[in-house]
């Protein structure tokens, strides 16, 4: 056989091998490796001139980085997720300035935003952190630590990491923008938007069987905590409120104020945490910024009190929101 007819061969039976791979694969449901998932490098940095980095999308970043020593845990099952802070001489970081009452703040969520966990772990002396998680779904997760060094000349940092849910995969569509989300019986409606590149407020209005709140309990320093991450790349923003207790001016409720600016156009998750009666709860929206079709409204997705796949450990309703850890 000469040379064109033996790649010729070769061709055929390679396209058959890998034709046969993939009809093999089409008749299997999906299912997540429990192997370890890639880190990310990062594109982070500045999405366009004049608008603010986007956090979340680097594992290291002015060095230092985040090194996850539980890559991958197993959906539906109450695992210890652990890491580390390491400086640029790979020494771990054990001095932080407190920032919100705490002195690092963990976000986990899937990628497809639909599964989200406000957590705060706990510090050894060594500088590991540890926290109980239970994920209630399979796929691929993102985890942020949120943090600030001691160092004065660092400043605040959010760095991110890949995790692996291992399970039967089941991806979910991103809920579509709606004005107002319920959760544990209280209703969370939500005015304002996101602007690219341009700081803009949000303003969230809780209320309780048709009751504005307005007792709300100081959570994080204010009250209430609020998380914005970017469909697609999971692009972490920071949101401030706008007002703190005991200020004068803020009222516990029924509004919680926020200035936000989105790194760019396109689809973000909100989630709100809040605290009444003694329980943290977590309302979720969708909001678009720029390019939104005309007559859209920026505004949530419903939540019920029985859903699993939001939430902030600790004093959460038994209505499924927490992972029972307390903060």
């Amino acid at each position: 056989m000469n040379t064109g007819l033996k790649i010729t061969a070769f061709a055929a039976a390679l396209a058959a091998t890998f034709g046969t791979a993939y009809g093999v694969g089409q008749g299997l449901d999906p299912v997540v490796a429990a192997g370890p998932p890639e880190h990310d490098g990062g594109h982070g940095g500045h999405a366009g001139h004049g608008t603010p980095p986007a956090g979340g999308l680097q594992i290291s970043e002015r060095g230092y980085t985040l090194d996850l020593r539980t890559p991958r845990v197993t959906a539906g099952e109450r695992g210890d997720l652990r890491f580390t802070i390491r400086d640029s001489e790979g020494r771990a970081v054990t001095a932080y300035q407190r920032e919100h009452d705490k002195e690092l703040h963990l976000v986990v969520a899937s990628r497809d935003l639909t599964t989200y966990r406000h957590l705060h772990p706990t510090r050894s002396p060594d500088g590991t952190w540890s926290t109980p998680v239970d994920l209630p779904r399979a796929g691929g997760y993102r985890v942020f630590a949120d943090f600030t060094p001691a160092r004065k000349d660092t400043g605040n940092l959010t760095l991110g990491a890949d995790l692996a849910v291992a399970g039967r995969y089941d991806p979910k569509d991103l809920p579509a923008p709606e004005a107002t989300a319920r959760t544990d019986g209280y209703e969370v409606r939500l005015t304002g938007g996101l602007r690219p590149g341009r700081p803009s407020e949000l303003k969230l209005r809780v209320s309780r069987d048709g009751e504005p709140v307005t007792d709300l309990q100081p959570y994080l320093g204010a009250y209430g905590h609020l998380v914005a991450l970017r469909s697609g790349d999971l692009a972490y923003l920071h949101v401030h409120p706008n007002g703190e207790p005991g200020d004068g001016t803020t009222e516990p409720g029924p509004d919680i104020s926020f200035t936000a600016t989105a790194p760019s156009s396109g689809s973000y998750r909100l989630f709100l945490d809040f605290r009444h009666d003694g329980v943290v709860r977590t309302a979720a929206f969708t909001v678009r910024a720029g390019g939104a079709a005309p007559g859209t409204t920026p505004g949530a997705t419903e939540t019920t009190g029985d859903t699993e796949d939001t939430g902030d450990t600790g004093e959460h309703s038994s209505g499924g929101h927490g992972d029972g850890h307390g903060h």
